[in-house]
């Protein structure tokens, strides 16, 4: 199939042609002529940012090392290794502490399904070390979170409590919740869910039924299936606006795997993924040089999947944080547009729907008993009209 996807209006910077050129590098690949100008093009100080900012400075290391190339200055690939050993580290670590917290939750009777994190680094690039995470995430059952949490806390975890709540929109509003550990300096991300409402996604006990485990340490560790873990990695890459190229990265290493093409694609079709799928592929064959398939033709012929990565390139084009307030006006605008544009129909009605369900804010303007808490419902057009009236003022 041809690959010459075009998606960008305007040219990448020199850096982040660079950048991607070299990641797209085998092993045994000469150094194009192409590589040679940006090389003396670049403004290293910015490249080192992108590197950092989009977390691929691992396997940049290794290629790096491979390339040998005298117009690379010494600085920067000195801080490319210093930066690979600190994360080396920091994978061993989380290692460790999945080790520790699967085996808690095993023995307590919740099963646990890693998202990410080394289990991930392990199986995309057959090294813990080529992948960074900064925290760790499972999935559990709705019903055992109570219990898991109450265990990360005899481990010595203190939860963030960030979330407020009303009627319990928590379970639909929200995905997770998060953990920190104030002497390990490590956090866990607590799911019960893959994505938050309005997302469509399988069952617990369908994820489980088609895990696989891991093979980084001898106690089980669990994990998502292949298609599964495809699923997840677009759908949380797409909502993040493709902002870090590491998740484009993990779907070049995947889809290099034997992944079932006609399983995948029924599977995204039944959870309205498909044509984010296709986004993802799109991406990945414009900025990471992956050959699109036969195989794969009924998720990249979507014309959703075609405009949804066109407007990803936003993110690509800039250096954008989203988990990093304050969020730009311009960015915050455009991100939530983008959103909305990439749920289906059916999806964008139960969004809209969903502001018709009370809010935190309208139990903060309008403090009821918790027995009373039904009456938001009505109340709640009055109490945003309210809220608004007052801002104005």
């Amino acid at each position: 199939m041809n690959n010459d996807v075009s998606l960008q209006k305007e040219e990448l910077s020199d850096e982040l042609r660079l950048l991607l050129s070299i990641l797209v590098m085998d092993h045994g690949a000469k150094i194009t002529f192409d590589i040679q100008e940006l090389l003396h093009k670049t403004d290293w100080d910015k490249f080192i940012e992108l590197a950092r900012h989009h977390r691929v400075f691992p396997t940049l290391n290794l290629k790096l090392q491979k390339m040998k190339s005298t117009d690379i200055p010494t600085f920067v690939t000195q801080m490319f290794h210093r930066d690979y050993y600190r994360n080396t580290l920091q994978m061993l670590a989380l290692s460790g502490e999945m080790e520790q917290l699967a085996k808690v939750f095993s023995e307590n009777g919740i099963r646990s399904l890693f998202l990410k994190g080394p289990v991930i680094a392990a199986d995309l690039y057959g090294d813990v070390s080529l992948r960074t995470s900064c925290d760790l995430d499972f999935l559990i059952p709705i019903k055992d979170l109570e219990r898991a949490e109450a265990l990360l806390v005899t481990l010595g975890y203190v939860k963030d409590d960030y979330i407020e709540s009303v009627l319990n929109d928590w379970k639909w509003r929200h995905h997770h919740t998060a953990f920190v550990h104030p002497d390990k300096a490590i956090k866990v991300e607590v799911h019960w869910r893959l994505n938050p409402a309005p997302a469509k996604e399988p069952k617990f006990d369908d994820l489980w039924e088609r895990r696989r485990q891991s093979s980084l340490i001898s106690r089980p560790i669990y994990y998502l299936g292949r298609e599964d873990l495809f699923m997840f990695l677009v759908s949380h890459g797409a909502r993040h606006g493709w902002s870090r190229l590491r998740w484009l990265l993990d779907i070049k290493q995947l889809v290099n795997q034997k992944v079932d093409w006609p399983k995948l694609i029924r599977l995204l079709r039944k959870y309205q993924f498909a044509h984010i799928g296709g986004q993802a592929l799109l991406l990945v064959a414009r900025l990471m040089a992956t050959p699109l398939r036969e195989e794969m033709k009924p998720l990249i012929t979507d014309r959703k999947a075609e405009w949804s990565a066109e407007d990803a390139m936003y993110y690509v084009h800039r250096i954008i944080n989203l988990h990093t307030p304050p969020i730009p006006e311009e960015v915050d605008r455009y991100h939530k547009k983008y959103l909305f544009g990439l749920l289906t129909t059916r999806q964008k009605l139960l969004f809209m729907a969903s502001f018709l369900y009370p809010y935190p804010k309208d139990a903060i303007t309008l403090p009821l008993p918790k027995s009373l808490h039904f009456l938001y419902f009505p109340l709640r057009p009055f109490l945003w009209s309210w809220r608004k009236i007052r801002k104005q003022g």
